[in-house]
């Protein structure tokens, strides 16, 4: 399976309603985190639909011209590929190759739909990988750290939450709204898990929280507990 034919089928679910929403999902302007990413506005479910369709019969150097492409969505199907490719039973190699093109996971979208299933599902059944995640979460590139709080989601679902509690602490002086947002969501899948544990991370490091963290993480409080937890009264 060649990348051009996957190309000219995404091409062909391009619309201009996507076109509108993708400038309201992404901050393409000067300076911004897209600035220099380009998008063909094609919607998520077609993109899982031809990754779907060709990821059995892909080769490792057609997904590199993938997922090396200037364009957002044709980077996304490599990635939603590689997904697919894990999932099949490819663990090891896929995990390998993710990592070792990880720059090409540059954008918000990117990271939250392929992270969890191949680093974060990889790293908690090799857990002498953990400190991989740790590194990110230290990093100056904003994909990185937002790759090292989201990862954390399969160690949640499964009831182990210091990964997570460890890197939120780090990112809690962050500076950028996206990971903020990713902190406090992962928080949030915490809560859902066991309210105490989430409810003692934020009275512990209320003073750090970014109000965008807080606010995402608490999103699931009963309201009267919600505001108490906005004014810092536990």
């Amino acid at each position: 399976m060649s990348s051009d034919k996957i190309i000219l089928q995404l091409k062909y679910f391009t619309t201009e309603q996507r076109r509108q929403t993708n400038e309201w999902f992404f901050k393409t302007g000067k300076g911004e985190y897209s600035e220099f990413d380009q998008f063909m506005n094609v919607r998520m479910p077609q993109i899982r639909q031809v990754a779907k369709q060709y990821f059995k019969d892909i080769v490792y150097d057609e997904i590199d011209k993938l997922i090396h492409h200037p364009i957002h969505e044709i980077r996304h199907c490599g990635l939603i590929i590689l997904v697919n490719k894990y999932q099949s039973g490819d663990e090891a190699s896929v995990f390998k190759y993710y990592l070792k093109n990880i720059n090409s996971v540059n954008n918000w979208d990117l990271v939250d739909t392929t992270t969890p299933h191949i680093m974060g599902d990889y790293i908690y059944h090799h857990q002498d990988q953990l400190p991989l995640l740790f590194e990110f979460s230290k990093s100056n590139d904003l994909w990185k750290k937002r790759i090292a709080i989201v990862a954390t989601f399969v160690f949640i679902k499964q009831g182990e939450f210091k990964p997570t509690f460890k890197i939120a602490k780090t990112l809690l002086i962050d500076t950028h709204d996206l990971i903020h947002k990713a902190t406090g969501w992962m928080l949030r899948e915490v809560y859902k898990k066991d309210h105490q544990a989430m409810q003692l991370f934020l009275q512990e490091n209320y003073k750090q929280l970014s109000r965008i963290t807080l606010r995402y993480a608490i999103e699931l409080m009963v309201e009267n507990q919600r505001l108490l937890y906005l004014k810092g009264k536990f």
